[in-house]
């Protein structure tokens, strides 16, 4: 018996789990995002934090994440295999990478300063000293990136889908506790004895100990799952080991080289002087519905592109790209339209109170609406990324993000000088379009030719239905500006959900008239639901 035993689990089910666990894990994120905000606004603390957890934050998303290289390479593998074979697969790979990054995490707590001067060279020195001692408070999230990242990919292939999507809020809630530990002490006086030091170790300290948690909680259901437990093996020449990391090494090293972006648009930000905050608050908006929906579409399909990967099944397998970038354009180009639209009362509703005032959300509103150009090219590159993990080359989505490494200096610098803040976004966009286009030519070639006119000319007649749907939201914030205007929070969220409606609603009704199968596929589900 494999150790994926429900086989008979739909698309549909584990995409329904995904999203609903993920939308839970992301509800008390944003409790937590506006809990940071309210602490700290965009004050030096919050600012620094940002720098000190990019290292941190790149190897929990890297290693650590549901769709990251661990995740996918475990899945892939332990899907195919029968459940007494998968264990001493996981515990080999589970020692080789445990003993790897605490090398890592000793590196990052001995150097920290020599990361922060590389990661925010402009910040000043009250900012780099508070990074520093942030980043040596969380350089232990190296290692529990890594097991956190083997427990996703070891609970779905054993068809556990709910903790590992739910495990960030321990997370969130571990932060959020830390922080009302820094409210209980000090109040909200933030010129009283000790605010500053006690902040940094509050913010650092809670992050930390929800990477334990969220460790922790998989762990346990791991071992009593028969999956492996953590000891030690060296089982090399097991051929399970050699494929995981046949398909990790390379997809590892491709997610690092984005990371790298991430690296050199924080370089070109720690010049202004609240640019790295500006980028978290803003990300954090743009990823909520990002994570919730990517989740729901590359999850399911993972499994789906690996058992298409023969030759006779490459018209279904076509058919299986389709749906993956016509779905992700479905659901990411209304919230560009909703972004770019309302960006101002979404960030205010969202994070305007305590320390985050009107100028704040001037200076994260130009972010968000930045962010809300590129979701769709984040997702469908994504997307592509794992047909080629599902045939098995790691290598190509690797050499093709080495490449756009030097594209995104080149586009930060004239668009970071233009542009400021969303001058970085912009630059990932260029480079995400740059991806999937080079990805979209090679598949061509290697599957026998797709049918890109037909698929180009589909997204275009959804990017028309965004921008008329986005007019019609931009226009509903207008009348109730003028008219009844936004005197408190009541007025401010009445307003905010009529104009997203309205949007939605438009934008419904114009992809219907495109008669796209997705878009009837969509309808029909949401229907079944609703049903229920």
């Amino acid at each position: 018996m494999s150790v994926n035993k429900k086989t008979s689990r739909s698309i549909a089910g584990i995409a329904g789990i995904v999203a609903a666990a993920t939308l839970i894990s992301k509800v008390f994120g944003l409790i937590r995002e506006q809990a940071i905000a309210a602490a700290f606004g965009a004050g030096p603390i919050a600012n620094a934090y940002t720098y000190a957890y990019i290292i941190p934050g790149f190897l929990l998303i890297l290693l650590g994440g549901i769709n990251g290289p661990f995740h996918s390479a475990l899945f892939s593998v332990l899907s195919k295999r029968d459940k007494p074979d998968a264990a001493p697969i996981v515990e080999t790979v589970t020692t080789l990478v445990t003993g790897i990054l605490f090398l890592v995490t000793i590196i990052l707590v001995w150097q920290a300063d020599l990361f922060i001067d590389l990661v925010g060279a402009n910040l000043n020195l009250q900012q780099k000293a508070i990074a520093t001692q942030q980043l040596q408070i969380m350089a232990p999230m190296a290692l529990l990136a890594g097991l956190i990242g083997i427990g996703f990919g070891t609970l779905n292939a054993a068809n556990s889908f709910w903790l590992p999507s739910i495990s960030p809020i321990f997370s969130s809630l571990a932060i959020i506790v830390s922080l009302g530990i820094l409210f209980w002490q000090v109040g909200s006086n933030t010129n009283s004895p000790g605010y500053l030091q006690l902040g940094t170790i509050c913010l650092a300290g809670g992050t930390l100990a929800g990477a334990i948690i969220q460790w922790l909680a998989q762990a346990i259901a791991q071992w009593r799952s028969g999956l492996g437990r953590l000891r030690l093996r060296f089982d090399l020449q097991n051929p399970g080991v050699k494929e995981v990391f046949k398909i990790m090494a390379p997809a590892t090293f491709a997610s690092g080289m984005l990371h790298i972006n991430l690296y050199t648009d924080m370089w070109f930000l720690s010049g202004i002087e609240t640019g790295g905050i500006a980028i978290r608050y803003a990300n954090f908006i743009a990823l909520t519905p990002l994570g919730i929906i990517s989740n729901a579409i590359l999850v399911p399909f993972l499994p789906v592109f690996s058992r298409l990967t023969e030759p006779q099944s490459w018209p279904e397998l076509k058919l299986r790209i389709r749906q993956g970038i016509l779905l992700s354009a479905l659901t990411m180009l209304p919230l560009t339209a909703i972004f770019i639209a309302l960006a101002n009362p979404i960030v205010s509703i969202v994070y305007e109170r305590g320390f985050f005032k009107d100028g704040d959300t001037a200076t994260v509103a130009p972010v968000l609406m930045a962010y809300g150009l590129g979701m769709f090219f984040y997702l469908a590159r994504d997307v592509l990324v794992r047909v080629f993990y599902a045939l098995g080359d790691g290598n190509t989505p690797f050499r093709i993000a080495v490449g756009n490494i030097l594209l995104n200096v080149v586009l930060d610098y004239f668009l970071v000088k233009y542009f400021a803040t969303p001058g970085v976004v912009f630059a990932t966009i260029g480079v995400n379009i740059v991806s999937m286009a080079l990805m979209l030519l090679i598949l061509n070639r290697r599957l026998d030719r797709l049918p890109l006119a037909e698929w180009s000319k589909a997204i275009l007649g959804l990017i028309a239905a965004s921008a008329i749907a986005g007019l019609f939201a931009r226009s509903s914030h207008y009348i109730w500006q003028k008219w009844i205007g936004s005197s408190n929070f009541i007025w401010q969220f009445l307003d905010l959900s009529l104009a997203v409606t309205l949007a939605v609603i438009v934008f419904i009704g114009l992809t219907l008239l495109l008669k796209l199968p997705e878009v009837n596929l969509l309808v029909t589900r949401i229907k079944k639901k609703l049903g229920k």
